[in-house]
């Protein structure tokens, strides 16, 4: 036998893979392919499976992330308007103290710089060091009066367009500027109508300290950020991420809209940004704030990963059920249709043998008759020749008749032969010489062998005991074994036969040939029906098949053992039946006969 060397994970493939998986329908009689119903099933189950599962956990995960990216961008929103609510209170606030004092002094006590000292210390104290100072403007652009660290009074703002929008609107919030201090704030204006036409305008410096403080007690997550700009993206206030207070900050600068918004920001290097904002009314200002969507989406991404795993482990599941139902169902399947084909082809070889039966018992009765009438006449010749004198002395007419009396016990012995196979293919128990049994079906054989130069050898030791078996099936066993060793050989090619007792309940023979030997794929196979390696030179696939079954049938084994190219080996283990002694002391004749 062929021994392949094979690493574990081609042995363990070997040993899952099923019984029909290289079963070909040509050859094996099937109207079925079992590996394409095999494949189809699995693959429709697969999908009537799969398919909604997949749908359903995509339409989840999708439904579970607009949620949770919904609820993010609400918080953003929420986070957005309340900040958006305390900044434009606080300049509101602003605007309301100075349109307060404008309205409640007159224009000597706006001239008057004692009176703005108090007012200014008044602001201070009201709210907080955020105004730096006051000054009052004529409607010439003059500053004509101030109070603060400065020395600012006299200077003109006649070109400035800061002025121009609080003679235009009554009121102003101005960009973040450094100024004379050199230090980021902006200014506060209101207007004061005079009688004839004539204003003053009142105008405070803001810091912007409250604002940093305000967004710096923001409980931001998600990398988030929140900082002030202008409508021309200049930073108002200093940010985390983006930049100090006046630089360009590096963010798209959002379409003006009524409300609080969020939009998505693509960057090519990092995650998308969330950008929340808001315009602040009745100033320049844009209320940003801005946070990394892979932060935020941190609990989608568990929420992912444990709708991911559920997935897998379920379509694992599944498919380890449908593979294992399909491939038992389809094994069902070809185990039911292998049993209907052996049970057509024993059916088939048994109507066979039947009719070579009969055939060879109506040959022999036809050959029996004429070889009785050729032995009578020849030995009444025989007689005459020996009673009369004349040819009693010649030699070369009584060796003419002893050959035809030698060929008739010849043909004699022959028909007899054919007569005791076509008895036996009825099934009946019989008391048999293995051994004996042999021989008479070598016989069938031995001008075949002796044509093709091939020695054939029987070893059997004479204490081969008797055994209880159907004589018929033996002959056809031995008879199928022994044709396909002939046939595998060539001219000249040796067989060997033995007979040993292998154990107290069983004798096995053993057949060798050193023919052309079997293919290591094929090998396992040989004993399936309607398979054949004499494809296309006569072979039916069937003589192995039903030695199989009839071995089987007698309650023996048979087993094979091959090496291309170096021959063949079948060993077959009969059961041992005692018999009766008397049986034993008349095995020289059985043998004999």
């Amino acid at each position: 036998m062929v021994k392949e060397k094979m690493n574990p994970i081609y042995s363990m493939a070997r040993d899952l893979k099923p019984e029909f998986w290289d079963k070909k329908p040509h050859l094996s009689g099937s109207l079925f392919n079992y590996r394409r119903i095999w494949m189809i099933s699995v693959f429709l189950a697969v999908i009537v499976s799969l398919v909604p599962l997949v749908a359903i956990s995509t339409a989840d995960l999708k439904t579970t992330e607009n949620a949770i990216a919904s609820e993010v961008g609400f918080r953003i929103v929420r986070t957005v308007s309340n900040t958006n609510r305390a900044i434009s209170f606080f300049l509101t606030e602003r605007r309301a103290a100075l349109n307060f004092i404008a309205r409640d002094n007159s224009e000597e006590e706006l001239k008057n710089t004692a009176r703005l000292v108090l007012l200014l210390e008044g602001l201070q104290e009201s709210f907080g060091c955020c105004f730096v100072d006051l000054a009052v403007i004529d409607e010439s652009g003059k500053q004509i009066r101030y109070v603060g660290p400065y020395a600012l009074e006299g200077k003109d703002y006649k070109e400035q367009p800061w002025l121009t929008a609080v003679i235009d609107n009554g009121a102003y919030v101005s960009d973040v500027f450094l100024g004379f201090r050199n230090r980021p704030h902006f200014v506060v204006a209101v207007k004061k109508p005079l009688p004839m036409g004539r204003f003053l305008v009142l105008r405070a410096s803001v810091d912007v300290d409250p604002f940093e403080k305000l967004l710096s007690k923001l409980e931001l997550t998600g990398r988030g950020d929140a900082f002030i700009v202008n409508h021309a993206g200049v930073l108002q206030t200093n940010s985390r991420y983006y930049g100090q207070v006046l630089q360009k900050m590096p963010l798209p600068i959002p379409k003006y809209e009524d409300a609080s918004q969020v939009i998505e920001w693509k960057r090519h290097s990092r995650s998308n940004l969330l950008i929340g904002y808001r315009f602040i009314e009745e100033s320049p200002f844009i209320l940003m704030v801005v946070k990394e969507k892979e932060e935020l989406m941190m609990p989608w991404q568990v929420i992912k990963k444990k709708i991911f795993f559920f997935l897998l482990g379920s379509t694992i599941l599944i498919i380890a059920v449908i593979l294992g139902i399909v491939t038992y169902m389809v094994q069902k399947i070809y185990q039911s249709d292998e049993k209907r084909l052996i049970s057509l082809h024993q059916i088939e070889y048994a109507s066979k043998m039947a009719t070579i039966g009969r055939m060879a018992a109506s040959v022999s009765h036809e050959i029996n008759n004429p070889l009785a009438i050729i032995n009578e006449k020849a030995g009444l010749i025989k007689d005459l020749f020996e009673i009369k004198n004349e040819y009693e002395n010649d030699a070369r007419l009584l060796n003419l008749i002893d050959s035809i009396l030698a060929a008739v016990k010849r043909a004699a012995k022959i028909t007899k032969r054919l007569l005791s196979f076509s008895r036996n293919m009825e099934s009946s128990a019989d008391t048999i010489d293995v051994r004996a049994l042999i021989g008479e079906v070598l016989s069938f054989v031995e001008k075949e062998a002796e044509f093709n130069s091939i020695d054939i050898r029987v070893d059997a030791p004479n204490h081969i005991p008797l055994i209880r078996s159907d004589r018929g099936k033996l002959q056809q066993i031995f008879l199928n074994i022994i044709n396909n060793a002939l046939e595998a050989m060539k001219t000249g090619g040796h067989l060997s036969i033995e007979i040993y007792q292998d154990s107290k309940k069983y004798i096995t023979a053993k057949t060798c040939d050193d023919g052309c030997g079997i293919a290591p794929d094929d090998l396992p196979h040989i004993f399936e029906p309607f398979f054949s390696t004499k494809s296309g030179r006569g072979g039916t696939g069937l003589g192995l098949s039903v030695t199989y079954s009839l071995v089987q049938e007698i309650g023996g084994t048979i087993g094979v053992e091959s090496q291309l190219g170096v021959g063949t080996c079948f060993t077959v283990t009969l059961p041992l039946r005692k018999v009766d002694p008397m049986e034993d002391k008349n095995r020289a004749s059985t043998v004999g006969g």
